[in-house]
C-alpha cells in the first residue's frame, strides 16, 4: 500500500512538473529529459512511470480537466465566458490540448479515446446549459441536441485562431461575440427566459 501512494505521489510530482515545463517551453519544446530533470529522474526512470511523451501530455489533459471540472448541475452559459478567458491566460496547455487534439484523429494515436470519451462528455454538458439558458429551443430554433456540437466546435476552433494569431484573434471577445448570436438578442440572457421568448423548431 505504501508503495502505491508513493507510486501516485510522484506520478502527481511528474504532472505538475510538466504542466510547468509546458507552460514554459510550450509543447513541443517540453521533452521528457527536461520534465524528468525537474523531479529528479532520468529520462529512463520517468518513463516508469509514463510509457511515452504522448502518455504523459493525455495525462496532463485529463489532470487539466479535473481542474476545470464544476458539478454538472453549476455549469452556465456565463462559466463558459469565464473558462475561455481563463484559457486564455495558459497558452501553453492549450497548445498542448490542440496539438494533440489535432493528431489524435489518426488511427491507433494514445490521445484518441481520450478525446472521443471527453467530446461525448463535452456535447451533454453543453446540451445541458443551453437547455437552462434557452429551454427546449434556442431563439434560431434549434433545439440544445443540434446546437451544443456547434458550441463546443467554436469554442475548440477559436483556440487553434487565437494559437495561431493571438494578435489578431480575441479569443474571450469573440465567445461572447458568438453567445450573443445564440441569444438572438445581441446579449446572451443569464437564468434562461425560454418561456418568454419560444424558439420555433428545428
Amino acid at each position: 500500500m505504501a508503495a502505491g501512494v508513493r507510486g501516485e505521489e510522484r506520478r502527481a510530482e511528474i504532472l505538475r512538473a510538466a504542466l510547468e515545463v509546458i507552460a514554459e517551453r510550450g509543447y513541443r519544446s517540453a521533452s521528457l529529459g527536461a520534465i524528468a530533470e525537474r523531479v529528479g529522474l532520468t529520462q529512463q526512470g520517468l518513463l516508469h512511470y509514463f510509457p511515452s511523451k504522448a502518455a504523459l501530455l493525455v495525462a496532463v489533459l485529463e489532470e487539466r480537466d479535473q481542474w476545470d471540472a464544476v458539478p454538472d448541475t453549476q455549469w452556465r452559459i456565463d462559466l463558459l465566458g469565464s473558462l475561455v478567458e481563463y484559457n486564455a491566460m495558459r497558452p501553453g496547455i492549450i497548445q498542448t490540448f490542440s496539438a494533440l487534439l489535432g493528431e489524435s484523429v489518426t488511427e491507433d494515436h494514445p490521445a484518441r479515446d481520450f478525446f472521443t470519451r471527453r467530446y461525448a462528455t463535452v456535447r451533454e454538458n453543453m446540451t445541458a446549459v443551453l437547455r437552462a439558458e434557452y429551454g427546449d429551443h434556442l431563439p434560431g430554433g434549434l433545439t440544445p441536441e443540434r446546437a451544443a456540437p456547434l458550441m463546443t466546435a467554436v469554442m475548440d476552433g477559436l483556440q487553434y485562431q487565437w494559437l495561431l494569431s493571438p494578435e489578431v484573434v480575441d479569443m474571450p471577445q469573440a465567445f461572447r461575440d458568438f453567445l450573443s448570436l445564440l441569444g438572438g438578442d445581441g446579449e446572451a440572457r443569464p437564468g434562461g427566459d425560454a418561456e418568454a421568448r419560444p424558439g420555433r423548431r428545428g
